[in-house]
């Protein structure tokens, strides 16, 4: 369970995120919005990235404030650009570095990172340089490597931007179908409407909170007027 308690954030006189009020239990969660209407920061809060001004987030109980290990611990995040968090040189190395995070005995994590790859359809880029990956790829394989650790939340902020239809659709179907609860900012509203609950985020202000294809719905038309 994610709450958020009176959250705001400041930056001098501006305001990011007004006072914000939120339960997050569903399964997904999509964060539309035009840019700069304060999605990513409110995606920021629930690891720990950006500190609430006023106000109090929990994860699951704990306090980014407080207990920020254990948060992330909890807590996966995928960033935009996956060259953000490729850290290793070759993708078995880099899905292995996420197993040995989790305790995985050195001698299996060879094996059990080809098997989370293979499983993602990277079975045969397991020993190819990071480097040499089209995006499609770079960003499965950093989706692959943070869902190796096992998180209960898996926060994305917009996922699917640099990619072509094609690794955008499968970057979405691997997200819809992770066992960790999704939440997701993104302008993909494909993907926004596959999730349970959506909230549309303008100026720093959630304006509208329900299920997902309604939302998306509304926020379509706002932008065809």
């Amino acid at each position: 369970m994610i709450r958020l308690e009176a959250v705001d954030v400041l930056a001098g006189d501006r305001v990011v995120l007004a006072p914000t009020s939120l339960e997050l239990a569903e399964a997904s969660v999509a964060l539309v919005g035009p840019n700069g209407s304060g999605k990513s920061t409110l995606l920021r809060l629930l690891n720990g990235l950006v500190l609430p001004s006023h106000g109090r987030v929990h994860v699951d109980g704990d306090e980014p404030e407080h207990a920020l290990a254990a948060v992330r611990r909890r807590v996966g995040f995928v960033f935009t650009d996956p060259d953000a968090q490729l850290v290793m040189p070759t993708a078995v190395e880099d899905v292995a570095l996420s197993l040995r995070r989790t305790g995985v005995p050195r001698s299996e994590r060879d094996a059990r990172a080809r098997e989370l790859l293979a499983a993602q359809g990277l079975a045969a880029l397991a020993d190819r340089s990071v480097r040499e990956l089209s995006s499609g790829q770079r960003q499965l394989l950093a989706l692959t490597s943070v869902l190796a650790t096992d998180p209960a939340v898996l926060v994305c902020d917009e996922p699917t931007t640099l990619l072509d239809l094609h690794h955008a659709r499968r970057v979405a179907d691997v997200l819809l179908a992770a066992p960790a609860q999704l939440v997701v900012a993104t302008h993909d509203l494909d993907l926004a409407a596959r999730t349970r609950r959506a909230l549309w985020l303008d100026a720093g202000r959630v304006v509208a909170d329900g299920a997902a294809a309604d939302v998306v719905a509304a926020y379509r038309a706002s932008a065809a007027s």
